[in-house]
């Protein structure tokens, strides 16, 4: 990579590419007179400058990311007709990680799941896939989001992050549980970007070259290998390198130590999710490896760093709508909300033509009927700007890529929780994971995690609850929690 400030410019222009007279000084009445209205230039300056910060992203504003290719090295074609998950394909994509709750400015290891959004440049547009260090989400219905965003987020009246608002949604929402359990463990902070797995948490739906569906979710495995900070570590690096995972990415690719991830599929065939002991599109539960093992499907490979952070990876959006032909969503409620969110949230961070800025722009031809709005700069491409017309313009290709990837549903219009499955409920999988997952030093490392952090600030009746919030995952974490904090 070319570093910008070793390139040498023969002068400097403004934005329309005129020479500029001075970088230092504004046109004066005399050199102690006023400044002149007509210095185009410093107007110019200024108003880039008071102009120069987009809203920051409400969730997963702070974060970093790089280029890189995708390999497809397994064959998954029986499951899906998916161009870039056929054998030997290839395509370029980009990967953003982030904390959740903290704004820009916050520390990277503070104790937070971590955003693991991809987009793949393929030969149908963009896939983007959005997901997290972890398998399972904190809620199940997009209903309860914005609320449990403002719980992690800052107090209205003190302007403070708050353990007890956090607490309080979390022992009110019980679904949280196997969320908060992986949070509190070792996967809460990661050593590095490089050393987190990725997941997409979703269950999606597949569609083979013969109409055949399937249901699927993603797990991203590091080629590093799973590493983490203790709590302290991690204290301690938020005060001497807030930007500590953003530095390592960058400089470890630039080193040419370039990170791998190898992608691996969950494949449940179509008939089977109906009668499954869990609900398999439940956001908060995973599906064990022994029903449904990994499939690998590829390696992703980031090798090449942003010559511009803002351009490339502040203005990347990525949208689970972007959905290639054979690729769909599946009933998981969360997701069909964020169908809707995530590109509307980017329509008005960055416009409503964020699709063409360049880490969006798709790497194939665009032959779409939107028309006009700010900051397009890309022409029309069809002529007649509307559909149907007889001028030639692009029309719908069923014959190419066949029917939309979906499912048959039915039933009143309802406002209630999926109905339960034999082995559903709130508690279960957390307490799983904690008996049969963690060995006694992860274990001891999440009471401590846990207590600490009830220590800090929450309140009775809130404190309470925790207690038994634990209990419900597991009797005997839950008294160690109770113990340490000091109210067994």
């Amino acid at each position: 990579m070319t570093d910008p400030g070793q390139q040498n410019f023969p002068y400097t222009t403004n934005n329309a590419g005129i020479p500029v007279e001075s970088d230092e000084h504004s046109l004066t009445v005399g050199p102690d007179g006023p400044i002149l209205l007509q210095d185009h230039y410093l107007i110019e300056k200024m108003a880039q400058f008071n102009r120069e910060r987009v809203p920051e992203r409400v969730v997963h504003a702070k974060g970093g990311g790089a280029y890189g290719t995708f390999e497809v090295t397994g064959d998954v074609s029986q499951f899906t007709k998916a161009d870039l998950f056929q054998p030997g394909k290839r395509c370029g994509m980009l990967a953003r990680f982030s904390t959740v709750a903290g704004e820009q400015g916050s520390p990277d290891t503070w104790r937070d799941p971590r955003g693991f959004a991809l987009k793949f440049y393929t030969e149908h547009g963009n896939y983007d896939l959005v997901g997290n260090n972890t398998p399972v989400f904190f809620v199940r219905d997009p209903q309860k989001f914005q609320d449990f965003i403002r719980s992690q987020k800052r107090h209205p009246a003190t302007g403070l992050r708050s353990n007890d608002m956090q607490w309080d949604f979390w022992t009110l929402s019980p679904e949280t549980a196997h969320m908060v359990t992986w949070l509190m463990g070792d996967r809460g902070v990661p050593k590095t970007w490089r050393h987190m797995n990725g997941y997409s948490s979703h269950t999606y739906l597949w569609v083979n070259g013969g109409g055949e569906k399937f249901w699927v979710k993603y797990h991203i495995k590091t080629d590093q290998g799973v590493e983490f900070y203790t709590q302290r570590e991690a204290d301690e690096l938020a005060g001497l390198d807030a930007d500590k995972h953003r530095r390592d990415l960058y400089e470890s690719i630039a080193a040419g130590d370039a990170p791998t991830w190898t992608v691996h599929v969950q494949v449940m065939p179509f008939a089977e999710a109906a009668d499954y002991r869990f609900n398999p599109f439940d956001l908060t539960k995973v599906w064990p490896h022994a029903d449904y093992p990994l499939i690998e499907v590829g390696k992703m490979t980031l090798n090449r760093n942003p010559d511009d952070f803002f351009v490339h990876i502040e203005q990347a959006a990525f949208a689970p709508s972007n959905l290639v032909p054979g690729i769909g969503p599946s009933p998981d409620k969360m997701l069909l909300g964020r169908l809707f969110s995530y590109p509307d949230t980017h329509r008005y961070r960055i416009g409503p033509n964020f699709a063409q800025l360049p880490p969006n722009r798709p790497h194939v031809p665009v032959y779409s009927y939107a028309k006009d709005g700010p900051m397009r700069y890309e022409p029309n491409r069809v002529g007649a700007v509307y559909a149907p017309n007889s001028h030639g313009g692009p029309a719908a290709d069923t014959d190419r890529f066949g029917e939309p990837a979906g499912w048959y549903a039915e039933g009143e219009m309802v406002r209630e929780a999926y109905r339960l499955r034999p082995d559903d409920d709130d508690f279960g999988q957390a307490g799983t994971l904690v008996r049969e997952v963690l060995d006694d030093a992860a274990r001891e490392r999440l009471v401590s995690n846990v207590s600490q952090h009830l220590l800090d600030g929450v309140t009775a009746p809130v404190l309470d609850r925790a207690f038994q919030y634990w209990r419900n995952v597991d009797q005997n974490i839950g008294d160690r929690i109770a113990e340490t904090v000091g109210r067994g």
